[in-house]
């Protein structure tokens, strides 16, 4: 038997959300269609018995990064390793579906970055070695902020040294269930204030500079996974030109 668990937040509106991540969608109810379709032509003694039109939905404000969604490479930056970089539109698909690994992050404090041993001792814990094509998931579990205000500010991340391992692994596509992917952006701009260190801003993001890949942000859920023995499937929309897209992400597990 077939077990889905979706790896995706609602998308609806949140005052809670940071001002410029805020969704804003219009929700049309079904009568304001039957004036649209005599509008069209059709006249009402027409109207089949008992319509009420249809309802209908505009979303008036959703950025890419908004809910649950994928980066592309050219989010990083305009170029890989010299090359153009890709536009989530131009993802290979096969990255987006693959065998899920989920590493375990979630003894990490707020503000304490995730290294390289962290993640390998977390490996050898599962017994279970990264192969290329596979989904590597990092479970926080600040996905319980979701919703809050403090969710934007608080959480651990991963360092570049992190990041770029995975990718020398052969992961291609890989996501976190907090805000972001790095430390939370208020603290690294704090931080780069405080040190002066005009490198320590966005260096997880910015590995994409010089090696390709995509990493999922705001997942939630992965409480409810094993480890491993499951598939991922993470489809972005297909929004051409743009840095992200949300994604329906979920998780299949079979018996």
């Amino acid at each position: 038997m077939t077990k889905i668990i979706d790896l995706s937040k609602p998308i609806r509106y949140n005052q809670q959300d940071p001002w410029f991540m805020r969704v804003k969608i219009k929700h049309k109810p079904h009568r304001a269609a039957k004036w649209l379709i005599r509008f069209l032509g059709l006249p009402f003694r027409l109207y089949p018995k008992g319509f009420e039109g249809w309802a209908d939905d505009t979303i008036k404000h959703m950025g890419v990064h908004a809910t649950t969604h994928i980066d592309a490479p050219w989010h990083y930056y305009p170029t890989v390793a010299g090359k153009p970089a890709k536009t989530i539109d131009e993802i290979p698909l096969e990255w987006c579906y693959g065998d899920g690994v989920v590493v375990d992050m979630s003894h990490k404090a707020d503000f304490e970055v995730i290294t390289v041993d962290d993640i390998r001792q977390d490996l050898v814990k599962i017994g279970i070695s990264l192969k290329e094509g596979m989904i590597v998931l990092i479970k926080t579990g600040r996905d319980k902020y979701n919703g809050t205000k403090q969710f934007a500010d608080v959480g651990t991340g991963m360092s570049k040294e992190a990041t770029e391992w995975l990718i020398d692994q052969g992961i291609k596509v890989m996501g976190i269930d907090q805000w972001g992917w790095d430390l939370p952006m208020r603290y690294m701009i704090q931080k780069a204030k405080e040190t002066n260190d005009s490198e320590l801003f966005w260096q997880a993001h910015l590995v994409g500079r010089d090696k390709e890949y995509c990493h999922i942000e705001q997942l939630v859920n992965l409480d409810q996974l094993p480890p491993f023995g499951f598939k991922i499937c993470v489809f972005p929309l297909k929004i051409v030109g743009a840095s992200a897209a949300p994604a329906r992400v979920v998780a299949i597990l079979e018996d």
